[in-house]
């Protein structure tokens, strides 16, 4: 069966927001959808062990920020591959705080908050059904996930659904800021998978444009 069929359906990206023990927590996805139109339901995924998975389940409150072409691109790298239970995601942004969540602050398309009914166990993941129950316009084109692929140069974390382990049914191309060159040496940034081409060494001042982590975190590609 070939997988890479499924890379052709579309998606958005979102970070979540929720409170637990009194601190604001998030995180990045990608499955978001409206299940119903007179008082909306929507649905969203969230891998078992997500740590906003378990703050949602204790507070059911939780926001979520509709992510725009032109949102900063640190916050998809700090909220979409770090964790909660170890560091402030919102320290460098700060949040604002809605219908009893938090909010990252930032340039997105929209908020929307929400208020957990079910949670439907599928297996790795969680389908969480939520009711709206406040929004906040924005601005902006909402962000494809081929569009953070494409021009962003991200990949999916590997706790997202839609993972690929780049085997012979998938594709696991990593992404990079110019094209190949005999001069070129490229760079990994293993907390974001980014990959970044320079002529020579990668500057010890080097910063990953995605998720902010300094030169230590990158390794040569051969």
């Amino acid at each position: 069966m070939n997988l890479s069929v499924l890379q052709k359906l579309t998606y958005g990206l979102y970070v979540v927001g929720a409170f637990k023990d009194g601190k604001a927590v998030g995180c990045v996805i990608n499955t978001c959808f409206q299940v119903t139109s007179e008082r909306p339901l929507l649905a969203i995924s969230l891998n078992k062990s997500n740590y906003t998975l378990d703050a949602i389940r204790e507070f059911k409150r939780f926001s979520l920020s509709i992510v725009a072409e032109d949102t900063n691109p640190e916050i998809i790298g700090r909220f979409g591959f770090l964790c909660s239970r170890d560091v402030d995601k919102y320290e460098n942004f700060g949040y604002e705080v809605a219908a009893g969540a938090p909010y990252v602050k930032g340039q997105f398309a929209g908020r929307l908050f929400l208020q957990a009914e079910q949670f439907v166990d599928c297996e790795t993941h969680v389908l969480v059904i939520a009711r709206l129950t406040d929004t906040i316009p924005g601005s902006g084109t909402p962000m494809t996930y081929e569009y953070y692929h494409r021009v962003v140069k991200g990949k999916a974390p590997k706790s997202a659904p839609t993972y690929c382990t780049g085997d012979s049914n998938g594709s696991d191309e990593k992404p990079a800021e110019k094209p190949n060159a005999a001069t070129k040496r490229r760079y990994e940034c293993d907390v974001c998978g980014y990959v970044v081409e320079v002529d020579g060494e990668l500057p010890d001042d080097y910063v990953c444009p995605l998720c902010g982590v300094d030169r230590s975190h990158f390794r040569e590609l051969k």
